[in-house]
C-alpha cells in the first residue's frame, strides 16, 4: 500500500481549510503562519548554540581552525538532519496530514504486518519516545527566553540579577494566558517570526562582509579536521551543536496544522538560509574578535541596536515557547483519545481554529516545570549543558519507527528502507551518546520527566485492559440477555435510555443494575460505544453506525479521529432508531463509574494499581468528556478489584 499516492481533493487541518489544496497566495500565507508555530524553537537557538560551544562545560578554545570547525558541523546538521532527515523523509510519514511520534503510531497500527511482539515492542518505543519529547518539553522555553533576556547584559551589568526572575515572569504570564487562547495574537506569529529571520540574517551577513573567510566553514573537511584535532573534546562539543537541530521533532509533530509544502518552503526560502548566515556571521564575528565570545549573537548588532534586538529575541522566544505548548496540548489529546491517558478536560479557545485548545493541568505542570528549571539552572549556559539529552533520544525513536512505515506507506524496499534508517539513526546515536555526558549536570531532569511520563502511561494503558478483562469476564452476554428479556418482557417505559458501552460484546453492568433496582426499561435501549480510529480524523458521514437488534435494543458505534473531541449529543443529533428520529429531550444516559480496589493479583505491582487508581479517580467524568448534558445523565457505581 502507498499512502502517499493519492493527492487529497481538500487541505484539511488544525488550523486551516481550503476547499483545495492552497497555492498562490493561500500557500504564501501558510507558509508565512508556519514560521511562528514550526520553527520558532530552531530559529532561536542562535541565541545560545554556538555561544555555548566556546563557554559552555564542555567548550572547546576559541582559535580559527575550531570556529570554522563547529560552524561546519552546525552546518551539516541543519542540512542533514532539519533538512534531510525531516523535511525530505520523515514528513512524507504523515497520517492522512498529521505527524509526530503518536501519529507514527497510528500508521504501524494500520499498516503493520508484524506478530502482537513486534506490536507490543512498537508500542513501547513508541510511548518512549512520547515521553521523551514530554521530558525535554519543560527545558525548551526556558532556554528559548533565558537567552533572549541574557541580552539585557550587555546594556548594562545591574541587569544580570533580573534575568531570571524577567524570564519567570514571562513565561507565567505565558502560561496563565493559555485558558484566554492566542488565536488574535497567534496570527500575528507569523509575521513577527519572518521579520525575525530577516534580521538575524541581515546581521550574519553584515558580519560576513566583513570576514568572508567563514564561509569556508562549508567545506566538510573542516568539521573532519576539527574532530582529529580535538578528539573527545570534539565529540562532546556535539552535544551542543545537537541543540540547533533539537527542534527537529516537533516539526514533524506540527505538520498538520500547516502541511508539509508550506513548510519546505518556509525552510527553503527564509529558515535555513537565515541560519545559516547568522551562525556564520557569529563565526565571522569570533575570527575578528574572539572576546564576543560572551554573546556573539547580541554583540553581531551595534550598541544602540542592542536593546531593540533584545525585545525582538524575547518576543521570538516566547512564539517559540507558546509552540512548545500548544504542541503539548495537542500530542496529551492524541495520548487521551489513543488510550494511553486518562480522559482531561479540553477547553476550545477559538471557534475559529480547532488546533486552539487548553488544557489546564498540562499549563500548571508546564508551569512549574519550567519555572523550576529556571531557578536550578539560572543561566542558559549551564541549562544548555543539561538540554537535549531526551529529545536526541526521542528523535532517534522516530528513526526506528520510520523504518517500518517507509516500507509499508511509501512502499519502499527492505534495503532502501534500512540504508537510510541506518544511515539517520547513526547520526542520532552519536548526538544521543555526545548528550549522556549531561546527564550528571542536570540532563537527569527531563530524563527523571520523561520517566515519570512513560510509567504513568504505561500504567494507564495496562490498567484499561485489566479493567476491560475484568468486565468483559463479568458481563452477561448479550445475547442471554436480550434471550431472556424475551421470554420474560420487562416493564418498559417511554423515551431512550442511552447506556455507553466500553465493552461492546456483552451487557453494559449499568442496565442490569438499573433493572434490578427499577424493575423496568425504557421503550428504546441504546448501547452506545464511542471509538478512536487511528487517524487524524473520520468524517461526518462515516461517524454512526447503527445495529437494530431485538426487542427495542439498538446498539450505536461513534468513530472519532484522535485529533478530534468526542461530542456525543451533536454525533447524535440527526440519528434514527426503527425509522424514528432520536429525540435527545426524550433521552436519558446511563453512565457506568468503577471504583477500583488494587489487588495484587493481575500482573501489575501493587503500587502500579494504586498509581492506576489514582489516575482514574482524577480523570475527568465520562459525562464532561463526551459534553453529555448534566441534565440528562445518570451514573451507576461499581467496584472492581484490579
Amino acid at each position: 500500500m502507498n499512502g502517499s499516492s493519492e493527492a487529497p481533493a481538500t487541505f484539511e487541518s488544525a488550523t486551516f481549510r481550503y476547499p483545495v489544496a492552497p497555492r498562490g497566495r493561500q500557500l504564501l500565507l501558510l507558509s508565512v503562519a508556519a514560521l511562528g508555530i514550526v520553527y520558532g524553537d530552531i530559529g532561536t537557538s542562535p541565541l545560545y548554540a554556538l555561544r555555548v560551544c566556546f563557554s559552555g562545560r564542555h567548550a572547546v578554545p576559541l582559535q580559527p581552525e575550531n570556529v570554522l570547525g563547529v560552524l561546519s558541523l552546525i552546518f551539516w546538521t541543519l542540512l542533514l538532519v532539519v533538512g534531510v532527515k525531516y523535511h525530505a523523509w520523515i514528513l512524507r510519514l504523515d497520517n492522512r496530514g498529521e505527524g509526530g511520534i503518536l501519529a507514527l503510531m497510528g500508521l504501524i497500527r494500520l499498516e503493520s504486518r508484524g506478530g502482537p511482539a513486534v506490536r507490543r515492542g512498537i508500542l513501547l518505543l513508541g510511548v518512549l519516545g512520547v515521553a521523551l519529547f514530554y521530558g525535554d518539553g519543560i527545558m525548551t522555553p526556558a532556554i528559548s527566553v533565558l537567552s533572549a533576556v541574557e541580552g539585557l547584559e550587555l546594556v548594562s551589568p545591574v541587569t544580570e540579577a533580573l534575568v531570571a526572575p524577567v524570564s519567570v515572569g514571562l513565561l507565567v504570564f505565558l502560561f496563565i494566558t493559555q485558558r484566554r487562547g492566542t488565536a488574535r495574537i497567534g496570527r500575528v506569529f507569523g509575521p513577527l517570526m519572518f521579520l525575525w529571520f530577516v534580521t538575524i540574517a541581515a546581521l550574519g551577513v553584515a558580519a560576513i562582509a566583513r570576514r568572508p573567510d567563514a564561509l569556508a566553514a562549508v567545506d566538510p573537511r573542516h568539521a573532519i579536521r576539527f574532530f582529529s584535532a580535538n578528539a573527545l573534546g570534539g565529540f562532546l562539543i556535539l552535544g551542543v551543536v545537537f541543540l540547533v537541530a533539537a527542534g527537529g521533532e516537533a516539526l514533524y509533530a506540527d505538520m498538520g496544522r500547516f502541511g508539509k509544502k508550506p513548510m519546505r518552503i518556509g525552510w527553503l526560502a527564509l529558515v535555513l538560509p537565515a541560519l545559516v548566515l547568522n551562525y556564520f556571521g557569529q563565526g565571522a564575528l569570533l575570527l575578528s574578535n574572539p572576546a564576543a565570545a560572551r554573546n556573539p549573537f547580541y554583540l553581531l548588532a551595534p550598541r544602540w541596536a542592542i536593546l531593540p534586538l533584545v525585545g525582538l529575541a524575547t518576543i521570538a522566544a516566547l512564539i517559540a515557547a507558546q509552540a512548545v505548548i500548544s504542541g503539548a496540548f495537542s500530542l496529551t489529546r492524541q495520548a487521551v483519545q489513543l488510550g494511553y491517558l486518562p480522559r482531561v478536560r479540553i477547553v476550545h479557545t477559538s471557534r475559529a481554529e480547532m488546533g486552539q485548545i487548553s488544557i489546564s493541568g498540562v499549563s500548571w505542570a508546564g508551569m512549574l516545570g519550567t519555572i523550576g528549571v529556571i531557578v536550578l539552572f539560572q543561566t542558559s549556559t549551564r541549562l544548555a549543558d543539561a538540554y537535549g539529552v531526551a529529545i536526541a533520544m526521542a528523535m532517534a525513536v522516530t528513526t526506528l519507527l520510520a523504518y517500518g512505515v517507509s516500507r509499508e506507506v511509501l512502499g519502499w524496499s527492505g534495503a532502501r528502507a534500512l540504508l537510510a534508517t541506518a544511515f539517520f539513526l547513526a547520526i542520532d546515536l552519536v548526538f544521543v551518546g555526545a548528550n549522556l555526558v549531561k546527564v550528571p549536570h542536570g540532563g537527569w531532569v527531563s530524563l527523571a520527566a520523561a520517566a515519570v511520563t512513560f510509567t504513568a502511561m504505561t500504567t494507564w494503558r495496562r490498567g484499561r485492559r485489566i479493567v476491560s478483562k475484568r468486565l468483559e469476564a463479568d458481563t452477561l452476554p448479550l445475547d442471554v440477555f436480550l434471550d431472556g428479556v424475551a421470554r420474560k418482557p420487562r416493564l418498559r417505559v417511554p423515551g431512550t435510555a442511552i447506556f455507553m458501552d466500553r465493552v461492546s460484546s456483552g451487557t453494559p453492568p449499568a442496565l442490569l443494575q438499573n433493572l434490578r433496582h427499577n424493575k423496568a426499561m425504557h421503550e428504546r435501549v441504546v448501547f452506545l460505544t464511542v471509538e478512536t480510529e487511528p487517524v487524524p480524523f473520520v468524517s461526518r458521514r462515516k461517524r454512526m453506525e447503527v445495529e437494530t437488534l431485538k426487542e427495542g435494543f439498538y446498539r450505536i458505534t461513534l468513530r472519532y479521529g484522535f485529533m478530534q473531541d468526542p461530542d456525543v449529543p451533536r454525533a447524535l443529533e440527526n440519528g434514527e432508531l426503527g425509522g424514528r428520529k432520536l429525540d435527545l429531550m426524550d433521552t436519558t444516559f446511563f453512565l457506568g463509574r468503577e471504583t477500583l480496589i488494587p489487588h495484587g493479583a493481575l500482573g501489575m505491582a501493587v503500587w502500579r494499581e494504586k498509581l492506576f487508581a489514582l489516575m482514574s479517580r482524577n480523570a475527568t467524568s465520562a459525562m464532561a468528556f463526551f459534553r453529555l448534558p448534566p441534565n440528562r445523565v445518570i451514573e451507576l457505581g461499581a467496584q472492581i478489584e484490579i
